[in-house]
């Protein structure tokens, strides 16, 4: 079916409006008009292909990523309910720009893109076969890397870069990266290393350690009783600063571990409100950084981006991709991220898939 959509749409903040026009093009898409479980909510169909505005560029999209948060919005896991009528899911992406805005260079038409924040205060991201974004959030994706790779970039990378270098510089330093086996903590650890930092991780189970050790992490512990311990093995200096993706339940070890002067960067919490014990970080003078990737200062996340493509153009192979899934199937997709029975990141193959 064909969905006419040019309502102005508004949520937290104004979104981009995309005005119906007779001469855009018809393009498959994915989407959701109420919260719940995957099977039920989601719709795929046709409808009108966005066409850029002022400073935005649009692309054909290759591949889309999906990423844990994603699928709690769309489940409404926070209670906050739907921002839009419609909303395309994912916001982290990459494919080839086709057309651009006012004000953008028609020279990037062609280009390979990854992006990222494609639904970040819009409703429509990258579960389709185009999308918008700003000129600066489409990134030049580095010759050596797939779309899919590209795909997988956005959130995760953006959130462990600002995780390393919310307090700074990390160079001679030692940074603790809780849930390393995961997408951010994979990204966290790397871009450390790069930063001159010597790094240890913190995983759930021995074959998670045994798969990092695979691909040469160093430092690599088991969570759990006695997981202060064994981090002080690996950094007998104590941990000078933390990337945290469980604020409540690892606070306790973080802090036992934690030099004088110490800074923890948590991105998430097992519980929404976990108990702080406050004299333990004022005697150690510590600070702690709440990081919300949405919100990020624009500067942050285009150092991040760069910090990515450079990662990339020196040999790093990115994230493992888990399972791919055809756009039709995106409620399958959104369930193997829930429920996942290997690791890596899941992506969704709108249209072309074939890289460039």
């Amino acid at each position: 079916m064909t969905a006419p959509f040019g309502a102005v749409y508004r949520g937290e903040r104004a979104a981009t409006v995309f005005p119906m026009t007779t001469d855009r093009p018809v393009m498959r898409a994915a989407w959701y008009e109420q919260q719940g479980p995957a099977r039920e909510v989601f719709q795929v169909g046709e409808m009108a292909a966005p066409r850029p505005g002022p400073g935005e560029v649009r692309f054909a999209v290759h591949a889309s990523g999906i990423n844990p948060g994603e699928v709690k919005k769309r489940a409404d896991t926070f209670g906050r309910g739907i921002p839009y009528p419609r909303v395309i899911p994912h916001s982290d992406g990459a494919g080839v720009v086709d057309a651009v805005g006012e004000g953008v260079s028609a020279a990037r038409i062609g280009e390979r893109v990854w992006c990222f924040g494609a639904q970040s205060y819009r409703p429509f991201g990258t579960a389709a076969e185009f999308c918008v974004v700003l000129a600066d959030q489409a990134v030049p994706l580095p010759a050596t890397a797939s779309f899919e790779q590209g795909a997988c970039l956005g959130i995760p990378g953006i959130t462990a870069h600002r995780c390393v270098f919310a307090g700074g510089g990390v160079r001679g330093k030692t940074v603790l990266v809780q849930g390393g086996a995961g997408a951010v903590g994979r990204c966290a650890a790397h871009l450390a290393h790069r930063g001159g930092a010597r790094v240890a991780t913190v995983v759930r189970s021995e074959s998670q350690a045994d798969e990092l050790r695979l691909i040469g992490e160093a430092g690599v512990v088991v969570s759990g009783e006695g997981a202060a311990e064994r981090i002080e093995a690996v950094a007998p200096g104590g941990v000078d600063h933390i990337v945290e993706v469980a604020f409540g339940a690892n606070l306790a070890t973080d802090i036992d571990v934690l030099a004088p002067n110490g800074s923890i960067s948590t991105y998430a919490t097992d519980v929404a409100e976990p108990s702080v014990p406050v004299w333990p970080l004022v005697f150690a003078n510590a600070t702690i950084y709440f990081l919300g990737s949405d919100d990020f200062p624009p500067e942050a996340k285009l150092q991040a981006a760069d910090a990515l493509n450079a990662a990339l153009e020196d040999g790093w192979d990115g994230l493992a991709i888990a399972e791919r899934f055809p756009l039709d199937e995106i409620a399958a997709a959104h369930e193997a991220v829930e429920r996942p029975s290997r690791p890596g990141k899941v992506v969704v193959l709108p249209g072309a898939s074939d890289d460039l």
